[in-house]
């Protein structure tokens, strides 16, 4: 199939049905061969429990509009989320408490750091620069508020039960790990404390974040969450409404900008695919109106972001012509030249 007929072909290719056979299903499956042998990268191991992970493993996972599922490799591996979880936090910490509200306590600026720096204050708004960091992620996760800690964490599991479609367990042993390791974030955490950006429950505050990161998804789970995202936020086989779509937007301009560490720029340039990584291999990506796309792949970058990952969406915003600055027009016929 070559480049200029996988464009062309891009309308007929997300209506196919689920046969085996299918020429999507062929594609991603060429995908997969062409980047089974990529050795680049390393499992991360400052969490104990992710040193854990095969290496080897490697999954893709498309979700179309109308919920047809086209899968290749290793979709059905559970792994922990990881910072996937970042901008569906960031959406709920939003619909509890309003758009202006959130963007008080966090910004949307990119920072151009590596993913766990310590923050560097904004000396006027004193918050995180962006909830895609540690930084912010943390400050979100101190938003979501409820009369305990375990009230606290039933509003994110019930949350990301409606993006995934079934209910989402957190893997306590890589909580664990998280938690008796995360001195980095416990340290960015006080700082925050010190300057007034998050409340005095810090403890309890890392817990959550420590547990969000660890709930246990597979790339099909992460595909229809992006998928649902990609449908105004209605999940393409439950039809039941996982966001209010006015925060769908938020959503994804910081992925776009912030999704991808201090690779988001050049992710924007290359991809162009509103998309957000995790270091335990994971990796979604929005097409809006089109699909969701994940990807699993254990190995890292030097920045954090699956290097499996990071070649298939590449690979697949050339063929198909996923770029955002491709992809709109598509969506305008005949209001274009």
């Amino acid at each position: 199939m070559s480049v200029s007929s996988k464009r062309d072909d891009l309308g007929a290719l997300v209506r196919e049905t689920r046969a085996i056979s299918s020429p999507f299903r062929t594609y991603l499956n060429e995908l997969y061969t062409k980047f089974l042998p990529l050795r680049d990268g390393a499992v991360a191991n400052y969490i104990p429990e992710l040193a854990r992970a095969n290496p080897d493993a490697f999954g893709i996972s498309v979700v179309t509009m109308d919920g047809r599922i086209f899968s290749a490799g290793d979709h059905q591996q559970l792994f922990t989320i990881q910072s996937v979880s970042k901008p569906f936090v960031f959406a709920l910490a939003m619909e509890k408490h309003g758009r202006e509200f959130v963007n008080s306590k966090v910004g949307v600026e990119p920072t151009g750091d590596a993913f766990n720096s310590l923050i560097r204050l904004d000396e006027t708004s004193k918050r995180p620069h962006n909830p895609m960091v540690n930084a912010g992620a943390i400050a979100t996760a101190d938003l979501i508020t409820a009369k305990d800690s375990a009230s606290r964490l039933r509003l994110i599991m019930e949350m990301f039960r409606r993006f995934a479609g079934r209910d989402l367990n957190v893997d306590m042993s890589v909580f664990i790990s998280e938690r008796s390791t995360g001195h980095r974030n416990r340290a960015i955490a006080h700082l925050m404390l010190n300057f007034g950006m998050i409340g005095p429950k810090v403890d309890e505050t890392l817990d959550l974040y420590f547990q969000q990161c660890s709930m246990l998804v597979n790339a099909q789970d992460l595909a229809l969450m992006a998928a649902t995202l990609a449908n105004k936020g209605i999940h393409p086989t439950t039809g039941e409404k996982a966001v209010d779509p006015q925060y769908i937007r938020d959503m994804l301009s910081v992925m776009l900008t912030c999704g991808i560490y201090d690779y988001s720029g050049e992710w924007a340039y290359r991809v162009g695919i509103p998309a957000k990584s995790g270091v335990g291999g994971g990796m979604l990506g929005v097409v809006p109106g089109k699909m969701g796309i994940a990807v699993f792949s254990p190995p890292l970058d030097e920045r954090g972001n699956s290097v499996r990952g990071r070649a298939v969406f590449e690979q697949m915003s050339i063929d198909l012509g996923l770029h955002i600055f491709e992809s709109a027009g598509a969506k305008l016929p005949g209001l274009l030249p």
